[in-house]
């Protein structure tokens, strides 16, 4: 499928290819229903309902939620759109998969997280809405529901996989790739090295998959 973004939406990427190929494992039984959370593009959303899910989308910007629907206009895939923040939203609502790409990158602190910042920017240990997501996703999934997260290995794949096993799931990484360092990280490449998230010579980040299971 092809994607437009609008202006200051996140384009699908290294670690949005990545989450697709994880979802494209997953089995899709006959009338599962899917979530993607910080849907951006849709692109995540467009392959769980290409693959037969019933799929609700959420983004916080209302660009994202414009682009999204956009896109499944053009792919002819049906997908439900809603703006919210997270999950306030979805109180009540349980699904067989869950699915994000959220915001993941180690930021210094004065950095704006509005605009297309609000993407990537994540506080400084890039778990701003990461520890939100193994909070209040569990309780959303159905019994032997999968929540599917992706995020860089610098913002701290233990705390995920510790903090989802507290939530009840049984959790683990599926599988991990590396990749150039983006823009982004490039240009807080000296900062987070202070931080001791990279090496001095470092020019590329491991992208981890974490696949969450509830018993």
């Amino acid at each position: 499928m092809t994607f437009i973004a609008l202006p200051g939406v996140y384009a699908p990427q290294d670690d949005t290819a990545l989450l697709a190929e994880a979802l494209r494992n997953e089995p899709a039984p006959p009338n599962a229903e899917a979530l993607d959370i910080g849907t951006g593009t849709g692109a995540l959303a467009l392959v769980a309902a290409q693959r037969g899910y019933r799929v609700t989308a959420v983004d916080v910007s209302w660009r994202a939620v414009l682009t999204a629907k956009t896109n499944a206009w053009l792919a002819r895939l049906p997908i439900h759109v809603l703006r919210g923040s997270l999950l306030a939203r979805l109180t009540g609502r349980r699904f067989d998969l869950i699915l994000s790409n959220p915001p993941y990158v180690p930021t210094p602190p004065g950095l704006p997280r509005r605009g297309a910042a609000q993407a990537w920017n994540a506080s400084s240990d890039g778990r701003l809405l990461l520890d939100r997501i193994c909070q209040e996703a569990p309780p959303l999934l159905r019994p032997g529901g999968v929540l599917l997260l992706v995020h860089s290995a610098v913002s701290g794949e233990e705390t995920t996989l510790r903090q989802l096993r507290e939530a009840g799931l049984e959790a683990e990484v599926t599988d991990r790739r590396w990749v150039a360092l983006g823009p982004v990280l490039r240009s807080r490449h000296p900062w987070l090295h202070l931080q001791g998230l990279l090496e001095a010579d470092q020019n590329k980040e491991e992208l981890v998959i974490i696949r969450a299971r509830k018993p």
